[in-house]
């Protein structure tokens, strides 16, 4: 276990296969759990399976955390309380093919907030890969089929999760100025503070008639959610920005829509097709191109954030 708590690609893959899971079964259970109601059980449901193992690292922790207020909201309201709330939303009224289309720029964004918040200095080969890696996504997405994007047309789903992206985006850039706190005194402590993000809209979303349907698929895709998305890709996404920093992570998370796209042919019975390894190679090789002769870029957890002042 140690040897593939170090292994950061290893680490990312399972968070893209967990994470891809989160899309298809937020959008297939639309209609009998809402977006917010969704959310709110899902970080509760994991806070709650994670406290028991959390409890020591956090009484350690106790000072830091105490320290370090400003920075452990901001990651709590960014990575947990408005990312997955949004997303969730958005599918309401788009689809999953129009999803992934507007979170493939997830990476370019992730390259412009480093260089204007962490004041990275990205060199030509991390924008190449970048786009190289795009091309892929967009492939996959389109089926190998230029007048499918032509055709796409942004509504209310999309624009949300363009918010969301950016917010994700950040929350991946900032996830760098992290006090230094065990992996799971972080989790807990950044689940606690988007739980209360979230709460008040889901008193308002209860308050408009917007209730959970009590059925089977109700709870399974509440129970899904609430574990694999959540505490298993967290503590492996958190883990992976640790180990080669949050631009290579997020190019990392191109394989999210190829990932999908073999879940549907392997849930779904759908063909493997010619654009599928077209899409592959586009972005295993854009990956592999950033990633040529670039250090990582580790966190900097030495000293108390003020996010007054400008990083």
């Amino acid at each position: 276990m140690k040897g593939l708590w170090s292994k950061a690609y290893f680490l990312l893959t399972i968070t893209a296969l967990c994470w891809a899971g989160n899309a298809i079964v937020a959008r297939g259970a639309r209609e009998f759990v809402p977006p917010v109601a969704l959310a709110f059980w899902r970080w509760s449901i994991a806070l709650v399976l994670i406290l028991p193992f959390a409890w020591p690292h956090l009484r350690r922790d106790k000072d830091v955390i105490l320290a370090n207020p400003r920075i452990l909201i901001l990651l709590g309201l960014l990575g947990i309380g408005t990312f997955n709330t949004l997303l969730y939303t958005g599918l309401q009224d788009t689809t999953a093919l129009n999803a992934m289309l507007v979170q493939s720029a997830q990476p370019a964004l992730i390259l412009l907030i480093g260089a204007a918040i962490m004041r990275d200095r990205p060199g030509w080969r991390q924008f190449c890969g970048a786009a190289i890696a795009l091309a892929g996504v967009v492939t996959i997405i389109g089926r190998g089929d230029p007048s499918i994007l032509w055709h796409l047309r942004l509504n209310t789903g999309d624009l949300i999760i363009g918010v969301a992206v950016i917010f994700w985006s950040l929350y991946s850039v900032m996830l760098r100025r992290r006090p230094p706190l065990h992996p799971l005194s972080l989790f807990a402590v950044t689940l606690l503070i988007g739980i209360l993000v979230i709460a008040p809209f889901y008193v308002w979303e209860m308050l408009s008639d917007q209730r959970i349907i009590a059925q089977f698929d109700s709870w399974l895709a509440i129970g899904y959610v609430s574990i694999f998305p959540s505490l298993v890709a967290y503590l492996f996404f958190n883990r992976g920005v640790e180990l080669i920093g949050s631009a290579a992570t997020g190019m990392y998370m191109n394989v999210l829509p190829l990932l999908g796209a073999g879940l549907a042919i392997l849930l779904l019975g759908e063909e493997l097709s010619l654009f599928h390894v077209a899409g592959m190679a586009l972005i295993l090789g854009g990956i592999l191109w950033a990633g040529r002769g670039q250090a990582p870029l580790a966190a900097t957890p030495a000293k108390p954030v003020d996010l007054s002042k400008p990083i």
